[in-house]
């Protein structure tokens, strides 16, 4: 992949030139993980799957709020 310049790329094409390459990175990481589900490989309980989906639903609430919530770094003012 060939070097952008940042200084010529717009906020906006950043963001979408980054968003779409992280979000396809996750999405290829849980087709990745979704392997796990052979059982004919692998032995897991129900209570394995869930804590599973429990760290990454987390996670995923938590990136989600950071799109939601104002910045952490507004300062307080009377």
């Amino acid at each position: 992949m060939a070097k952008r310049s940042t200084k010529s790329e717009s906020k906006r094409d950043r963001f979408k030139r980054l968003a779409q390459l992280r979000t396809n990175h996750v999405m290829k990481r849980l087709k990745i993980l979704a392997n796990c589900a052979d059982r004919s490989r692998y032995e897991y309980t129900k209570e394995d799957v869930e804590r599973i989906f429990m760290a990454i639903d987390r996670r995923l609430n938590k990136t989600k709020a950071r799109f939601d919530l104002p910045s952490d770094r507004e300062q307080f003012k009377l």
